[in-house]
């Protein structure tokens, strides 16, 4: 039996348009005509994507007493269509992946040496780590290749080398980049940005950490996975 791909389906959804960032958590939107400040599920730069008059899709928060009702969740660029920046979907999509694999320990938030990865887990003995990235930063459509990160990471630099240093002492470790966006399937180090995370991912690579992208299929409001490539970095 197959098993299902990780896939999440967000409820209570409804168009409107992008008008103007506010600070790094909303966004000023329109909703059928009327303006509507909102939450940005991003702290990214986002700046390719979130362009004045850009098509977005909002969901309803549940969360009752919140100073915004609306959360955004996805974008639509003409030449990648939709666009997901929810900064919690990778880690779900992970979640789910990781529970379908038989593993005989999930955790997640697992604090390893100084720093908190993603996930945790454990089979026959062997002990994993696993660190998330979501990529919403498309560089060469024809090729399929995205860039991370789209602003400068101390904290992702610090986790590649807890992930090298943890590697070298025997933990099976994996750098996940879930690439939130339709047509881009590997990701390369954004040297312009930052070029301390290439210089960190290509020795975490080569101290045996395997450097994997989960390409998804993005719509207005879903995101799934839907193909896995390589263990290896990749170079431009």
């Amino acid at each position: 039996m197959r098993k299902p791909k990780p896939f999440i389906k967000y409820e209570n959804t409804v168009p409107g348009t992008f008008l103007k960032r506010l600070n790094r958590f909303s966004a000023e939107v329109l909703i059928d005509g009327k303006p509507e400040i909102v939450h940005v599920k991003n702290t990214g730069r986002l700046g390719e994507l979130l362009v004045p008059n850009a098509k977005i899709t909002l969901q309803r928060a549940d969360k009752v007493g919140r100073k915004t009702a609306y959360d955004m969740i996805s974008v639509y660029k003409p030449r990648l269509k939709w666009v997901n920046i929810d900064s919690l979907a990778p880690n779900e999509l992970m979640k789910q992946h990781f529970l379908s694999m038989n593993y005989d320990v999930v955790k997640p938030e697992y604090k390893y040496g100084d720093s908190r990865f993603d996930f945790y887990m454990e089979k026959d003995g062997q002990k994993h780590l696993t660190e998330v990235k979501g990529c919403t930063l498309a560089a060469d459509l024809k090729k399929g290749i995205g860039l991370f990160p789209d602003a400068p990471t101390e904290r992702g630099v610090k986790h590649l080398r807890e992930l090298a240093a943890a590697a070298n002492e025997g933990y099976i470790c994996q750098i996940a980049f879930v690439i939130q966006m339709n047509g881009i399937h590997l990701v390369l180090p954004n040297h312009e940005t930052q070029p301390e995370f290439g210089r960190a991912l290509e020795a975490a690579a080569k101290a045996g950490v395997q450097v994997v992208y989960y390409g998804c299929h993005v719509e207005a409001d879903s995101i799934k996975i839907t193909s896995v490539v390589g263990d290896t970095i990749q170079t431009a």
